[in-house]
């Protein structure tokens, strides 16, 4: 198994290490521009030439994790649009900017880009600069969703792997109330002036 990581965030480089220390082949799709500076970044692409285009990474990888900044997501869905996306796991990480409409979700915008690909959501409640914004180690779950079965059961599979408590919140659809979750613990943080994220659990039994 292989999994492409697209994005060049915190988020993209943190989950890689994890599968890559739990045994699972990584490559990392940036984009044109990404300036590799950061130390890590220079060992991953010296000595293991894992960092690669995004439509590369999206080709080579059966596993593919969305974990890049909204500013780049644009190009992400054109090649996705260009490659062949079929029976491919699509993870989408990341957080759309919150106006006031909780309906202003990736999602729908993914199901285009890639309508032949099994869809989920996980990992966005970390932020794609984890684990930067987790000083104290305190987030040590993760809520996912989507509809397909048993890809639903793969990627919980994934995420308990590297270590997170996998908290199924249900079907695909329900992948902008996982986003407002988000921003909600944002707007928390930023009216208690503290630089860490408040954190807080969606309640499971």
């Amino acid at each position: 198994m292989k999994i492409g990581i697209l994005g060049g965030t915190s988020l993209a480089k943190t989950l890689g290490k994890k599968y890559i220390e739990a045994g699972i082949n990584v490559v990392f799709g940036v984009r044109s521009d990404f300036e590799v500076e950061d130390e890590e970044w220079k060992v991953l692409n010296k000595f293991h030439h894992r960092i690669c285009p995004y439509e590369s990474a999206i080709i080579q990888g059966e596993i593919i994790l969305i974990c890049s900044e909204n500013g780049y997501l644009p190009e992400i869905w054109c090649a996705l649009k260009n490659s062949d996306t079929e029976d491919k796991i699509i993870i989408d990480c990341t957080n759309a900017s919150f106006i006031k409409k909780l309906s202003n979700s990736h999602t729908s915008l993914l199901k285009k880009a890639a309508p032949k690909a099994h869809l989920f959501k996980a990992f966005n409640n970390l932020g794609v600069e984890y684990p930067l914004n987790d000083e104290m180690g305190i987030v040590k779950e993760t809520y996912y969703c989507g509809d397909d079965v048993p890809e639903k059961i793969r990627v919980k599979r994934m995420i308990e792997l590297i270590g997170f408590k996998a908290i199924d919140a249900g079907k695909m659809s329900n992948a902008f109330l996982l986003e407002a979750f988000y921003h909600l613990s944002k707007e928390i943080t930023w009216n208690k002036n503290e630089r860490s994220n408040y954190h807080f659990k969606l309640v499971s039994f």
